[in-house]
């Protein structure tokens, strides 16, 4: 059991460092821009680093994998982010496909890709943390496909403009995190906890320990 690829040392830190980023993305609107964008030029190269090395597997299902991420809980994090950058979350993209046959500049925005980041990886931790090796084999299995194919991509184009921002001239803190946003900040999260890699039981921790 312990050779499983959903058991390696690299998925299970895949995981810690996932459930990081969920947790951090879900508390953005509690936090000031700058303390916000220093967290993400750290966090993302892990992020990325972590899902490079994740180990291939093959799917074992017909069906696709349970989704978690709602269109209300994704467009209430995109604009807890757009709101807290500011004019600094919209940015010039040149590395995407549709380039090549545009003459203008195709805008692109780091509260969009950092959400759509999120989606892709609450959705594989929360069908992950159930513990069911069927599904969590599929569930790595599309995260490692989205990786490579979608997000992985979106994650290095955001890192462009949050170095800009974190290594750039200094900028005033906008107040649009009021308090009244904040207090709101996590409501749609309260019944997610059982996704959270705090929950999982003592089986499944001496699952991972094995596989380390």
């Amino acid at each position: 059991m312990k050779d499983l690829p959903i058991y390696s040392k690299q998925t299970v830190e895949f995981v810690t460092v996932g459930a990081e980023y969920c947790a951090f993305i879900e508390k953005s609107g509690e936090l000031e821009r700058v303390e916000f964008v220093d967290k993400c030029v750290k966090l993302l190269p892990l992020l990325y680093l972590k899902a490079v090395l994740l180990p291939e597997t093959e799917y074992q299902l017909d069906e696709p994998a349970e989704q978690f991420v709602t269109e209300e809980m994704y467009e209430y994090i995109r604009g807890s982010i757009s709101r807290l950058l500011g004019a600094q979350d919209d940015y010039l993209e040149v590395f995407i496909d549709d380039m090549q046959y545009s003459e203008n500049p195709i805008n692109s925005s780091v509260s969009e890709d950092l959400t759509d980041i999120y989606q892709d990886i609450k959705d594989f931790i929360s069908v992950y943390s159930m513990g069911y090796e069927a599904t969590m084999n599929d569930a790595l299995a599309r995260v490692n496909e989205n990786f490579r194919e979608y997000w992985g991509q979106k994650l290095v184009n955001g890192m462009r403009p949050l170095h800009a921002i974190r290594f750039g001239e200094p900028i005033e803190e906008e107040n649009e995190n009021s308090a009244e946003h904040s207090q709101n900040s996590n409501w749609l999260f309260e019944n997610q906890r059982n996704s959270s890699i705090d929950d999982l039981d003592a089986d499944d921790w001496s699952k991972w320990d094995n596989g380390k």
